[in-house]
Protein backbone atom coordinates (compact mmCIF):
# COMPACT_ATOMS: atom_id res chain seq x y z
CA UNK A 1 0.00 0.00 0.00
CA UNK A 2 1.40 3.35 -1.15
CA UNK A 3 1.97 6.13 1.79
CA UNK A 4 -1.40 8.11 0.16
CA UNK A 5 -3.61 5.52 -0.29
CA UNK A 6 -3.08 4.81 3.89
CA UNK A 7 -3.73 8.31 4.05
CA UNK A 8 -6.91 8.57 2.16
CA UNK A 9 -8.13 5.44 4.29
CA UNK A 10 -7.54 6.98 7.31
CA UNK A 11 -9.23 10.16 6.35
CA UNK A 12 -12.53 8.24 5.81
CA UNK A 13 -12.32 6.27 8.43
CA UNK A 14 -12.20 9.96 10.25
CA UNK A 15 -14.80 11.38 8.26
CA UNK A 16 -16.99 8.10 9.07
CA UNK A 17 -16.58 8.37 12.44
CA UNK A 18 -17.03 12.19 13.30
CA UNK A 19 -19.63 14.44 12.59
CA UNK A 20 -20.88 17.55 13.82
CA UNK A 21 -23.96 16.23 15.73
CA UNK A 22 -26.60 16.19 13.14
CA UNK A 23 -28.72 13.08 12.71
CA UNK A 24 -27.93 12.25 16.17
CA UNK A 25 -30.65 11.96 19.13
CA UNK A 26 -28.76 12.10 21.92
CA UNK A 27 -30.34 14.81 22.90
CA UNK A 28 -33.53 14.02 23.58
CA UNK A 29 -35.33 11.69 26.56
CA UNK A 30 -34.83 7.78 25.69
CA UNK A 31 -37.54 7.19 28.53
CA UNK A 32 -40.08 8.29 25.65
CA UNK A 33 -40.84 6.22 22.39
CA UNK A 34 -44.11 8.06 21.12
CA UNK A 35 -45.77 10.90 20.57
CA UNK A 36 -49.06 12.51 19.14
CA UNK A 37 -49.59 15.88 18.33
CA UNK A 38 -53.12 17.30 17.93
CA UNK A 39 -54.32 19.64 15.60
CA UNK A 40 -53.04 23.11 16.89
CA UNK A 41 -55.88 25.69 17.72
CA UNK A 42 -56.11 29.43 16.65
CA UNK A 43 -57.35 32.53 17.45
CA UNK A 44 -56.50 33.85 14.57
CA UNK A 45 -58.41 34.50 11.25
CA UNK A 46 -56.18 33.36 8.91
CA UNK A 47 -56.78 30.47 7.66
CA UNK A 48 -55.04 26.80 7.47
CA UNK A 49 -52.24 28.77 9.97
CA UNK A 50 -53.43 25.71 12.42
CA UNK A 51 -53.02 22.61 9.69
CA UNK A 52 -49.74 23.80 8.73
CA UNK A 53 -47.98 24.52 11.69
CA UNK A 54 -49.26 20.84 12.86
CA UNK A 55 -47.93 19.48 9.57
CA UNK A 56 -44.82 20.87 9.78
CA UNK A 57 -44.22 19.68 13.47
CA UNK A 58 -45.07 16.01 12.49
CA UNK A 59 -42.57 16.33 9.36
CA UNK A 60 -40.03 17.52 11.62
CA UNK A 61 -41.07 14.57 14.56
CA UNK A 62 -40.52 12.60 12.12
CA UNK A 63 -37.25 13.40 10.39
CA UNK A 64 -35.44 15.24 13.20
CA UNK A 65 -36.69 13.23 16.91
CA UNK A 66 -36.50 9.63 17.90
CA UNK A 67 -40.46 9.63 18.30
CA UNK A 68 -42.35 7.57 16.75
CA UNK A 69 -46.12 9.81 15.87
CA UNK A 70 -48.71 7.24 17.03
CA UNK A 71 -52.78 8.16 17.91
CA UNK A 72 -53.71 9.76 21.29
CA UNK A 73 -54.24 6.19 22.81
CA UNK A 74 -50.86 4.28 21.82
CA UNK A 75 -48.50 7.57 22.64
CA UNK A 76 -46.30 7.98 25.53
CA UNK A 77 -46.71 12.05 25.38
CA UNK A 78 -49.53 14.01 23.61
CA UNK A 79 -48.06 17.79 22.10
CA UNK A 80 -50.18 20.26 21.65
CA UNK A 81 -50.69 24.40 20.99
CA UNK A 82 -52.33 27.32 20.17
CA UNK A 83 -51.49 30.07 17.26
CA UNK A 84 -52.20 33.11 19.27
CA UNK A 85 -51.25 35.81 17.27
CA UNK A 86 -49.69 36.42 13.42
CA UNK A 87 -48.47 40.37 13.24
CA UNK A 88 -47.41 41.59 10.26
CA UNK A 89 -44.90 44.55 10.23
CA UNK A 90 -43.81 47.23 7.09
CA UNK A 91 -40.23 48.53 6.59
CA UNK A 92 -38.80 50.87 4.47
CA UNK A 93 -40.89 52.52 2.50
CA UNK A 94 -40.41 52.63 -1.66
CA UNK A 95 -40.73 56.71 -2.17
CA UNK A 96 -42.22 56.58 -5.22
CA UNK A 97 -45.16 54.04 -4.20
CA UNK A 98 -45.20 54.40 -0.55
CA UNK A 99 -45.39 50.60 -0.45
CA UNK A 100 -43.22 48.65 1.80
CA UNK A 101 -40.39 47.33 0.32
CA UNK A 102 -39.28 45.20 3.45
CA UNK A 103 -42.42 43.24 5.46
CA UNK A 104 -41.77 40.69 8.39
CA UNK A 105 -44.20 38.32 9.51
CA UNK A 106 -44.26 37.28 13.32
CA UNK A 107 -45.99 34.15 14.71
CA UNK A 108 -46.77 33.55 18.34
CA UNK A 109 -47.55 30.21 19.74
CA UNK A 110 -47.84 28.29 22.98
CA UNK A 111 -46.92 25.21 23.18
CA UNK A 112 -47.35 22.03 25.91
CA UNK A 113 -45.93 19.01 25.51
CA UNK A 114 -47.36 16.09 28.72
CA UNK A 115 -46.21 12.73 29.19
CA UNK A 116 -49.63 11.21 29.67
CA UNK A 117 -48.00 8.37 31.62
CA UNK A 118 -47.26 10.41 34.80
CA UNK A 119 -49.13 13.44 33.40
CA UNK A 120 -45.99 15.51 33.95
CA UNK A 121 -45.84 18.91 31.79
CA UNK A 122 -42.39 18.44 29.77
CA UNK A 123 -42.77 21.77 28.12
CA UNK A 124 -45.36 24.25 28.18
CA UNK A 125 -44.00 27.52 26.86
CA UNK A 126 -44.75 30.42 23.93
CA UNK A 127 -42.37 30.56 20.96
CA UNK A 128 -42.48 33.34 18.89
CA UNK A 129 -40.40 33.23 15.07
CA UNK A 130 -40.63 35.83 12.90
CA UNK A 131 -38.89 36.20 9.05
CA UNK A 132 -38.31 38.82 6.62
CA UNK A 133 -39.70 38.92 3.36
CA UNK A 134 -39.82 41.14 0.36
CA UNK A 135 -42.83 41.88 -1.60
CA UNK A 136 -41.21 43.66 -4.35
CA UNK A 137 -38.98 40.61 -5.33
CA UNK A 138 -41.48 38.44 -5.59
CA UNK A 139 -42.04 37.17 -2.04
CA UNK A 140 -45.84 36.65 -1.02
CA UNK A 141 -47.19 36.63 2.38
CA UNK A 142 -48.24 33.30 2.18
CA UNK A 143 -44.07 32.01 1.58
CA UNK A 144 -43.60 33.94 4.59
CA UNK A 145 -46.08 32.12 6.24
CA UNK A 146 -44.48 28.98 5.21
CA UNK A 147 -41.06 30.13 6.11
CA UNK A 148 -42.04 31.36 9.42
CA UNK A 149 -44.37 28.37 9.90
CA UNK A 150 -41.18 25.93 9.14
CA UNK A 151 -38.91 27.67 11.49
CA UNK A 152 -41.22 27.73 14.00
CA UNK A 153 -41.77 23.86 13.84
CA UNK A 154 -37.91 23.79 14.36
CA UNK A 155 -37.86 25.79 17.50
CA UNK A 156 -40.74 23.17 18.98
CA UNK A 157 -38.39 20.31 18.49
CA UNK A 158 -35.43 22.27 19.92
CA UNK A 159 -37.80 22.85 23.01
CA UNK A 160 -38.15 18.95 22.97
CA UNK A 161 -34.58 18.59 23.66
CA UNK A 162 -33.70 16.90 27.30
CA UNK A 163 -31.11 19.15 28.23
CA UNK A 164 -33.69 22.67 27.36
Amino acid sequence: MSPRTIIVALAAALLATTGCGYGTNEHFRTDIESIHVEMFASKEFRRDLEFMLTEAVKKRIAIDTPYRLVSKEKADTILKGEILEERQAAFAPDFRSRLPRDKQLTLAVQVEWKDLRSGEILLDRPVLQSVDYLPPAGESEKFAQQRVIDKLAMRIIAGMYDDW
